[in-house]
């Protein structure tokens, strides 16, 4: 009996070995296409209850049916998107052309500052370091929030097949997850609450924090003022700094061509209305949505942009969410543990 346990262990290790290997190789030669299979599986999840609802109730053809939703998905969701990253384009070029007008006009606030109040800021060497590093970074930022065709058009491939064999493929998943059934339904739960509470959240919260903006920015009479539209939408969606990276250049400018009465307004306005919009909305409907701590939000955010870019958004909450859960089941699969000790070491 011994040497069969011991036989069952070595060929169990054997297949984890296997499994781990084939895995990592998988993951290596396909990795260039991870962006795509997770819009695939956010766009699923948005259309997945649409999808049963037109299959099994009104007895559409799955085929037909997933074309439509597909193409309504793009309609919604990617077209708004590129016709903002067209609106984009030729003012971030703009803009990088120019980029000297905004570090002469940091110059010129910081020399005033300096001088009011007999106190040093910067340096010229890293005013000027700064505004190179936006020059560079402003096709980055505007890069990483739409996808390349290639990307679309694999991300739409996985998802027809995603929304075709439904069925099948989530029934693979529930059987091949080696989990005990409860914690495989919280798993997907928890999928499913956090990309509805992302995908759906964090756009709707730029969205909205673009439109206070945009009044604000038409009351100030802020040059372009749907350019920066654009811009405050985009950076609403980045974490900490957020919104601010579109009215704190505004109020600059402000301030440099002597319009100190606009470039206070500005902060005021962006700090105060802006600013409190994004945290009323965060603790909120965020919340609503999925229950979704703050802190998960923000620093999930950061990861997710540096692992798989504008996706990350989403994605980047999920991964430590999903972290958080494994430990959970982890504790649930394999550790018993006495509560009432749980509850001693609380009171301590």
């Amino acid at each position: 009996m011994a040497n069969t346990i011991d036989q069952n262990r070595i060929r169990q290790v054997f297949f984890i070995l296997l499994l781990l290997l084939l895995g990592l190789l998988l993951f290596t030669q396909l990795y260039s296409f991870i962006p795509a299979v997770l819009g695939a599986i956010t766009i699923y999840i948005l259309l997945r209850r649409w999808m049963i609802y037109l299959t099994e109730k009104k007895k559409w053809r799955p085929g037909w049916t997933a074309v439509l939703l597909m193409l309504f998905s793009f309609i919604v969701i990617l077209m708004p998107v590129g016709l903002l990253i067209n609106m984009l384009s030729s003012k971030i070029g703009y803009a990088v052309q120019h980029s000297d007008q905004l570090v002469d006009a940091l110059k010129k606030v910081v020399a005033s500052i300096e001088t009011k109040f007999d106190v040093t800021l910067a340096s010229e060497e890293n005013i000027n370091a700064l505004g190179k590093n936006i020059a560079s970074s402003l096709p980055g930022i505007l890069g990483a929030t739409f996808n390349t065709l290639t990307t679309i058009f694999f991300m739409y491939f996985i998802l027809y097949f995603m929304l075709v064999n439904r069925r099948w493929m989530e029934q693979s998943l529930y059987e091949y997850i080696p989990l005990k059934d409860e914690n495989v339904l919280k798993l997907g739960k928890e999928v499913n609450m956090m990309v509805m509470s992302n995908a759906i959240g964090i756009p709707l919260i730029a969205l909205a924090q673009g439109i206070v903006a945009l009044v604000g920015y038409l009351i100030i009479g802020v040059n372009e003022p749907f350019f920066w539209f654009g811009v405050t939408c985009i950076a609403a969606m980045l974490p900490v700094v957020g919104a601010a990276l579109a009215y704190v250049p505004i109020a600059i400018i402000f301030f440099a061509n002597d319009q100190s009465g606009k470039g206070i307004f500005m902060l005021v306005y962006g700090f105060g209305v802006i600013g409190t919009i994004d945290n009323v909305l965060r603790f909120s409907l965020l919340k609503k949505l999925g229950n979704v701590h703050p802190l998960v939000t923000v620093f999930g955010v950061i990861i997710g942009l540096n692992v798989f870019g504008f996706i990350g958004l989403i994605f980047g909450p999920l991964l430590i969410s999903l972290f958080m859960l494994l430990l959970k089941i982890y504790s649930s699969e394999f550790i018993t543990k006495k509560r009432d000790m749980g509850a001693k070491i609380m009171e301590n």
